[in-house]
C-alpha cells in the first residue's frame, strides 16, 4: 500500500513577516544546491495555498512524488504572495494556475497598472509570460485541460424566473454581488461584469471566494450574484447555478506545476512525473474530485489516492 503523508494546512494569522514565517518552517536552507538525481530521490517541498481543490492537488503531487523516491513536505498558506516570498529557493514545487500565477507575477514585477500577459489561451499565456518566469527562476511545466476559473452564480430560481444562464443574460440588470474583497475594478471580476456585460453591479459585499457567507447571501437575496469557480461541486446541491462566461472575461486558469528551475534541473524526472498528472485531469474529473472532499466530506488525500490508482498513475 502506497503509504500517504498528512497536508499541513498552515492558517498563518496576524502580519504578514508572521505567516511567511509560518510557510517556511521546516523547509531547506534557500541558499542550499540540490543534489542532482537522475533518477527521483531527494527532499522536495510543495506549497500553495489553502483551500481544498489546491489541498486536493497538493495532496496528488505529494502522493506521486513519494512514488518516485522523494521524501515530501507539504505547507500550505493562506494567500499566494505569503509562498511566493519563498518560491523558488525554500520552496520547490507549486500547484498552479496559468493565469493566477502570470498575473502576480506581472502586477508585481510591472506594476498594477501592466499591460495583461494572461489571454484565454494557456500555452499564449505562458509564452507571454516566458522571460518574467525565467527571470524570476521557474519553470511552468505542461498545463493540464482541467481549468479553474473565477464564475459566478445565481439561485436557480433567479434563473428560471429571469431566465438567466449567461452572464450576458445579465445585461442591464441591477444586482449586488457577492465576492472576495479584491473583486472590486478586476478585468476577471466586478470590472468585466460591469465593463464589458454591461451589468450594474450596485455593491460588492466582501463575503469572499466561494465561502458559506457568499453561498448564504445569494440564497437569501441579500446578493443576486456570487463568486465562485468553475469546479465548484457543490452549487447543485445548494440550488445554486453556474452562469456561462460567454465573452471570456475570465484569463486561462489551466493548472499547471510551477517549479524551481534549479530544483528541476537538479531533478529531471519530476515533470515526468507531474506531467504525467496534468494530462490525466479534466475539469469534468476536478470538479467531481472537489464535490467528493467538500460535499462528501472526504479527505483529500483519499480521493487523491482514489483517483490516481483510477487512472494507473499509482499502485493501489
Amino acid at each position: 500500500m502506497h503509504a500517504r503523508r498528512s497536508i499541513a494546512a498552515l492558517a498563518c494569522l496576524g502580519s504578514l513577516f508572521m505567516a511567511t514565517a509560518c510557510a517556511g518552517d521546516d523547509l531547506e536552507d534557500p541558499e542550499a544546491t540540490p543534489e542532482t538525481s537522475e533518477g527521483g530521490g531527494g527532499e522536495v517541498s510543495i506549497s500553495g495555498q489553502a483551500f481544498p481543490e489546491a489541498e486536493l492537488v497538493a495532496a496528488m503531487y505529494a502522493q506521486l512524488l513519494e512514488d518516485a523516491g522523494y521524501t515530501v513536505e507539504v505547507n500550505l498558506v493562506d494567500t499566494r504572495d505569503v509562498y511566493m516570498q519563498q518560491f523558488p529557493g525554500q520552496i520547490d514545487v507549486v500547484p498552479e494556475y496559468v493565469g493566477g500565477i502570470v498575473d502576480f507575477l506581472n502586477v508585481t514585477e510591472n506594476g498594477a497598472d501592466a499591460e495583461a500577459l494572461t489571454t484565454p489561451d494557456a500555452a499564449e499565456s505562458i509564452s507571454n509570460a516566458q522571460s518574467l518566469l525565467e527571470g524570476q527562476g521557474i519553470t511552468l511545466l505542461e498545463p493540464s485541460e482541467a481549468t479553474d476559473t473565477n464564475a459566478f452564480f445565481v439561485t436557480q430560481e433567479y434563473s428560471e424566473a429571469n431566465d438567466v444562464t449567461k452572464l450576458s443574460d445579465l445585461e442591464g440588470a441591477t444586482v449586488t454581488l457577492a465576492a472576495h474583497p479584491d473583486c472590486e475594478g478586476r478585468a476577471d471580476c466586478e470590472g468585466g461584469l460591469s465593463d464589458v456585460y454591461g451589468i450594474d453591479i450596485k455593491e460588492v459585499l466582501p463575503l469572499g471566494f466561494a465561502s458559506p457567507q457568499t453561498y448564504q447571501s445569494v440564497l437569501d437575496d441579500e446578493s443576486q450574484l456570487g463568486l465562485t469557480s468553475t469546479t465548484d461541486g457543490t452549487l447543485e446541491s445548494q440550488g445554486l447555478v453556474l452562469l456561462e462566461d460567454d465573452q471570456a472575461i475570465q484569463p486561462a486558469q489551466n493548472l499547471v506545476p510551477a517549479v524551481s528551475t534549479e530544483f528541476l534541473d537538479a531533478h529531471p524526472d519530476v515533470a515526468d512525473t507531474l506531467n504525467a498528472l496534468m494530462a490525466a485531469l479534466t475539469t469534468e474529473a476536478l470538479t467531481e474530485l472537489n464535490g467528493r472532499v467538500s460535499v462528501d466530506r472526504e479527505t483529500a488525500e483519499d480521493v487523491a489516492q482514489d483517483y490516481l490508482v483510477e487512472q494507473g498513475l499509482l499502485e493501489e
